[in-house]
């Protein structure tokens, strides 16, 4: 650290603000905010930093900058611009610069209604951005089966219409416009369509309901039944699209939701705009870590961000756990119950499928990623001090001590090397003990690494609950190896992980991935167990029957079936194959103990 960088950390200032990091080169390296500048920044250099590119951060750090602000909110205010026009390499950024589609209400006479990625300052009004393009045409769909709303260019001024210059077009005579362009529908009766309009588009379906209304019963009562059912058709129409996008009670209004859920490398943040208990707007995103943030740091900076974005300004946010920041004027709530609680854990859900999907491509696409990201959940989940890059699983088969095999399977970066499958065959148990038979083999094994100097896995696996694991620890002590491997037990029965020396199980999420690698690895030890335990059981039978032979050994038998295969063909074969085999006498014999009449 220099001189210059020691002395601006000493006179650090005590207020809200906003730090930036610079390397010897005045690249910017880092943009960040705090509620107390000093206690922020001397964090970063702390001597216990746990995280590996913090690490590598602080050390190209050669001098700071720091702004003070009136408040913590300001401070994250003025973070996310100068993040967004510098674009730091070790912040979190929202990188998306797609062009999101509007609806725009066209300032003009007789106004239009149509999609735009353009937003033209000329009065016009503008609802949205919509993350997707399908609900926007879905809505206006919906609004031009109810209403006859003019889809022309034409400039329909009072003059320009006086003058007679224009006439009504197609859409006049299939009944999609009423033609203002000829006076035959009035300014004061389409403005009225207008507003109901805009009603629709922000969640609020009242207005065009009580326009619809009357204009039915107008119908109704001059007998024109024919109009007034097409009108209660548009009712109809427009019932459910509310019915379909109302998710909960309507008297939820002006309200954003953010739902989120994050994983060692990445966060992914739902947002959804309630007005009248309909969801108008929706935005699910992915926010790559850099630098170990946590869940409070980067909501904050995505509530920020998307609010920008979609140009919210409710007064009141839905979050799925506290934070210390304040937004003026804004109510940030932690729903426990009710309909809000409902609508938050709507939006965490979809934050929830986003992210599979983004995992499923990214498998496909850049399976060594999707590796790094379960290895380092694996890190984490099973309290590691490194990734469980070699495991190592263990089972035992018998039945009721007879033919006993151990079986050891291991795994590479989360995948099965069956190269390096063994089986044991326990030596020193006598009978059905699979206590003992876990500490035999676990201490063969890696005596026999330890050995031949070949490398240990991270991470051993026990089939069974807290004895064998028990048993198996006691091995590693005697090889110097325990604290030095993690070493876990699975339960079948609910999927306990226990640990040494804890009496409490660890219960992981089934649907966790670290989860499916250790129910893999379990699965897979002992089904290549109780293979080779067939395998031993049936040459056990077989050799059984034909030791009892008088004058036939072994090494006899075991050549017999490696030609034959089976007691049955021995059994069927001729006395001349049985001699070409074995020889005269010997093939006699068998052929003679099979065939004694």
């Amino acid at each position: 650290m220099n001189s210059d960088l020691e002395l601006q950390l000493k006179t650090l200032p005590t207020e809200p603000g906003v730090y930036r990091y610079y390397d010897k080169k005045d690249q910017l390296l880092y943009v960040g905010k705090a509620k107390n500048l000093k206690n922020r920044v001397l964090s970063y250099f702390n001597k216990n930093l746990s995280g590996y590119r913090t690490r590598i951060m602080v050390s190209k750090i050669f001098r700071l900058e720091t702004t003070i602000v009136p408040s913590e909110y300001d401070a994250l205010l003025l973070e996310n611009n100068l993040i967004k026009e510098h674009q730091p390499f070790y912040n979190v950024m929202l990188k998306d610069d797609k062009t999101y589609p509007w609806i725009c209400i066209k300032n003009e006479d007789f106004p239009r209604i149509f999609l735009t990625r353009t937003m033209i300052k000329d009065g016009s009004e503008y609802f949205g951005p919509y993350a997707k393009v399908r609900p926007a045409k879905v809505l206006l769909d919906t609004i031009k089966h109810i209403y006859k709303i003019r889809t022309c260019n034409l400039n329909l001024a009072p003059e320009k219409i006086a003058e007679g210059k224009y006439r009504v077009c197609l859409e006049y005579h299939i009944k999609n416009c009423e033609g203002p362009c000829e006076m035959l529908e009035m300014k004061e009766h389409y403005d009225e369509k207008i507003e109901a309009i805009r009603g629709i588009i922000k969640g609020d379906f009242r207005k065009a309901k009580e326009y619809l209304n009357s204009e039915m019963m107008k119908f109704a009562e001059k007998l024109e039944f024919e109009n007034a059912q097409m009108i209660k058709d548009r009712v109809d129409i427009l019932e459910k699209y509310q019915v379909k996008h109302t998710v909960v009670n309507p008297s939820i209004n002006d309200v954003d939701v953010f739902g989120m859920t994050s994983d060692e490398t990445a966060a992914y943040v739902n947002y959804f705009k309630i007005q009248n208990g309909s969801i108008i707007q929706s935005f699910t995103t992915e926010i790559k870590k850099v630098l170990e943030e946590t869940d409070d740091d980067i909501l904050e900076e995505a509530m920020i961000e998307i609010r920008q974005k979609f140009a919210s300004v409710s007064k009141e946010i839905l979050i799925p756990f506290h934070l210390t920041l304040e937004i003026p004027n804004v109510k940030l709530i932690v729903p426990k119950v009710g309909d809000k609680k409902r609508i938050l854990e709507l939006s965490e859900k979809n934050a929830k499928e986003y992210r599979i999907e983004k995992l499923k491509a990214v498998q496909i696409v850049d399976p060594e990623r999707h590796t790094n990201r379960i290895m380092a959940e694996m890190q984490r989940l099973l309290r590691m001090p490194e990734e469980p890059r070699h495991i190592e699983g263990f089972d035992n088969s018998n039945i009721q001590g007879t033919n006993p095999v151990s079986a050891c399977v291991v795994f590479k970066d989360g995948k099965p090397s069956k190269a390096d499958y063994r089986i044991f065959h326990p030596k020193t148990v006598v009978g059905p003990d699979d206590y003992k038979t876990m500490e035999e083999v676990i201490y063969r094994r890696y005596k026999r690494l330890l050995d031949e100097n070949e490398p240990l896995p991270q991470l051993i696996l026990i089939d069974g609950g807290k004895g064998q694991l028990s048993s198996s620890v006691k091995s590693l002590k005697l090889l110097g190896l325990y604290g030095k491997i993690t070493i876990i037990g699975i339960a079948k029965r609910l999927e306990e992980i226990y640990f040494p020396e804890d009496p409490i199980p660890l219960y992981i999420d089934k649907k966790s991935e670290t989860l499916k690698i250790l129910q893999r690895v379990r699965d897979e030890s002992h089904r290549f167990g109780v293979k080779h335990h067939r395998v031993r059981r049936m040459n056990s039978t077989i050799k059984s029957e034909l030791d009892e032979i008088p004058g036939v050994g072994e090494k006899a038998i075991e050549l017999l079936l490696s030609k034959l295969k089976s007691v049955k063909r021995v059994k069927e074969s001729s006395r001349e194959t049985l001699e070409e085999i074995m020889g005269k006498s010997k093939g006699g014999v068998v052929w003679e103990y099979f065939n004694p009449t």
